[in-house]
């Protein structure tokens, strides 16, 4: 294997994924800073993201982890759904948005140029938060020549990282981080802490960890030098690539 995964990282949970020559844009948020009311409550974006449409340009496909939530997909996100060829979401998320969007239940496979992208599940929240978060979805690319990429999305268990390592061999995995809290579950986590992006890389075997989600929004309680730490107290600083919003890594 040549081929590197190319990742520029824009903010939140938006990265640009460059793979076997093709072009992959995870849960895409555009909006300027600002309140983004849902229900009875509202998430705050702290941060601009870097990147723009027309930075990002012509993508292959949209891997989207849920569209419920907009720290996942903002206004400006959902209208760049509108001219993207293929949006890979869950099944329910696809009935939603319509349009391009292909609903991929847990473990089912298509095609996206050379890449095989498979979904596989994603718990966002403790056990039983699927009936207040609502589905939502992980991905696995693989291909010839290229490494097996893990994208997370919204997932706060371990356990289910285990069942996918189970199943793939991973060379990078691009972990929803960030430990992000609301008012439900009593304040419990859901996405993955600091700590348990540890254990995922722990299980994950001698897999490079991009973490994304962990900056940009008021909800999400650990950053940047909380996944420092963490993997520095666990000696595993060499397989941790940690972007700025902006930055690029070939991994």
């Amino acid at each position: 294997m040549t081929e590197k995964l190319g990742i520029t990282f824009s903010g939140g949970p938006t990265a640009l994924l460059e793979l076997g020559g093709v072009r992959l844009l995870t849960d895409p948020t555009f909006d300027a800073p600002g309140d983004h009311p849902i229900g009875a409550r509202t998430l705050v974006k702290t941060e601009d993201s870097v990147l723009t449409e027309e930075a990002v340009g012509v993508v292959d496909a949209v891997l989207l982890s849920h569209d419920q939530h907009p720290d996942n997909l903002d206004d400006r996100g959902r209208e760049y759904l509108k001219t993207v060829p293929l949006t890979l979401i869950t099944p329910s998320g696809a009935e939603r948005l319509g349009g391009t969007a292909r609903g991929l239940a847990p473990w089912a496979e298509t095609r996206v140029g050379p890449l095989t992208v498979t979904a596989v599940p994603a718990l966002h929240g403790p056990e039983g938060a699927e009936q207040f978060t609502g589905d939502v979805t992980g991905f696995v690319l693989s291909g010839d020549g290229v490494p097996t990429v893990y994208v997370s999305g919204d997932n706060a268990s371990v356990g289910l990282v285990r069942e996918i390592a189970a199943r793939f061999e991973i060379d990078v995995a691009v972990l929803f981080a960030g430990a992000a809290r609301t008012v439900f579950f009593d304040g419990a986590p859901i996405t993955l802490t600091s700590a348990n992006a540890v254990e995922a890389a722990k299980v994950l075997g001698s897999a490079k960890i991009v973490p994304l989600h962990f900056r940009g929004w008021k909800h999400f309680s650990e950053g940047p030098d909380d996944l420092r730490k963490e993997f520095e107290a666990a000696a595993l600083t060499d397989r941790l690539v940690l972007l700025e919003p902006g930055e690029h890594a070939e991994v």
